[in-house]
Formats: structure tokens, sequence, C-alpha cells
């Protein structure tokens, strides 16, 4: 349902000018109820200029005249193009100015982590224009040199659950179309949740120490039967003392 516009300064008229109860005029505004009893105190909107509906054609006589015969009755907006403007309005995603220089490097993430994503979809998402994207695709933005891909969820330039919502829709779409995926395109494609329920892959040890019991599957290494234990004298098979070493004993002098 859509809002007047000036919705407090309405409210002010309305609470000055009629006798509309608090909770039609709250229902109407789109404020709370005690907030329209605060005006009505003083309390609330202190100096506020009252707005007039019916002069702004916002709401006709009639339809104040009806709420005011009737407690139940809820006011209903005029249309109004104004009005409707103020509700929904079209356009690319507000970025602030302190992160407005962070967004080449979320739009580099997106693109070599989700490749999968359109052009429309990442503009929407972290508010910015197709043609940036694309010499970003292309390798040839004027500062693609110095640009590192950062995460836009990390960068506050978007929330984890719109992320999520496109990547499932872009998995859909896939799908849909019937193309064969890739396990990295697979991967790309399973949201946050889904990836942290997981099982977690086996690492590669980096150090040459455990790479004797490593294995990409999950039985069990067999323990290594115990080698004996080999003495000095049989590992190089030493002859032991007999009856030639009598015999070199008598031939000294």
């Amino acid at each position: 349902m859509a809002k007047p516009l000036m919705a407090k300064a309405t409210a002010v008229w309305l609470v000055d000018n009629t006798t509309i109860s608090f909770k039609q005029i709250a229902d109407f505004v789109g404020m709370h109820e005690l907030e329209v009893q605060g005006i009505a105190d003083g309390d609330v909107a202190a100096g506020v200029k009252g707005f007039d509906p019916i002069a702004n054609n916002q709401l006709t006589q009639d339809e104040i005249d009806a709420a005011q015969n009737n407690p139940l009755h809820k006011l209903k907006l005029k249309f109004n193009p104004a009005a409707s403007g103020e509700e929904k309005r079209r356009g690319p995603r507000y970025t602030p100015l302190s992160k407005r220089q962070d967004r080449p490097n979320s739009i580099l993430w997106l693109v070599k982590f989700h490749p999968e994503l359109s052009d429309g979809q990442i503009a929407k998402l972290v508010g910015t224009t197709k043609p940036t994207i694309q010499s970003i695709r292309e390798r040839t933005h004027w500062n693609i040199a110095n640009m590192q891909p950062i995460d836009p969820v990390a960068l506050g330039l978007c929330k984890q659950s719109e992320l999520d919502a496109i990547v499932q829709k872009a998995a859909a779409k896939k799908a849909a179309e019937g193309g064969v995926m890739s396990d990295d395109e697979r991967r790309k494609l399973v949201s946050t949740e889904q990836s942290l329920e997981m099982d977690a892959a086996p690492k590669i040890p980096t150090a040459i120490e455990g790479l004797e019991t490593f294995s990409l599957s999950d039985e069990p290494v067999d323990e290594k039967e115990e080698e004996p234990v080999i003495d000095a004298d049989s590992f190089f098979n030493l002859p032991k003392g007999g009856a030639d070493d009598e015999d070199e004993d008598d031939l000294r002098p």
C-alpha cells in the first residue's frame, strides 16, 4: 500500500483538522498509534507544519467524512503519481562515498569466483554499471593492475542473503538450460549455508612429515609391521672366531 507524501506532516494536519481516531491516522500514514497520540499531546513533531492531503490531491473530503463517521473505516490514498513514486523507486543501488573505491575490487571478486552471474545481476547487487563490469571482465579497466578481489559482503556492499539468492538463481538457470557443470562450478553455485554443512575435504600436508600416512580416502591406513632389529655383526656378516684364529695365535713368536 502506497503511503502519503510527508507522512508526519499529514498526520499533524489530520490531528489538528479532523476527528479521525489515532488508529485510523496511524494506519494511513504508516506510523504507530502512540506516535500519533504524541502529536496530539505535543510531544512528537513539535514545530512541524501540517500538510493538507486534500489540497495536495492525496485524500478527498468524502473519504475524510466517511472515516470520521465510522471509526472502523480505513482511509484510502487517492491516486497520486508522486506518492506512488515514493513508495517504490527504481534505479541502481546507492553506495556510500566511503565504499565506492572498493566497489571495483568486489566486482573483480564476483567475476572471478562467480562467472555464471550476468552483468545485470552484478550491477544490481553492488550498484554499478555494465560498462564497468565489462571492462573488468576483459581486464581493460584503467586500474586493473592495482585491483584485488575482495568479497562484497566483507566490504559491506551487499548482504550474504542477497549474494546467496542470486547464486541460487544462477544455479536454477544453469540446471534449466541443461548445461554440464564442472566440480568447481558446482561448488561456486552452492550457497554459504549449504557449504558450511558439507564435510571438509582432506587437505594435502604442506610439510614432508606426514606424507607417508596421507591418503585421500577415508579408510584408516594400516600400520606397518615392525622390522626386526639388526645388530652390527649380522649387518656386516662378520665371521665368528674359530680354529683359524687359534692357528694364527700359534704362528706368532
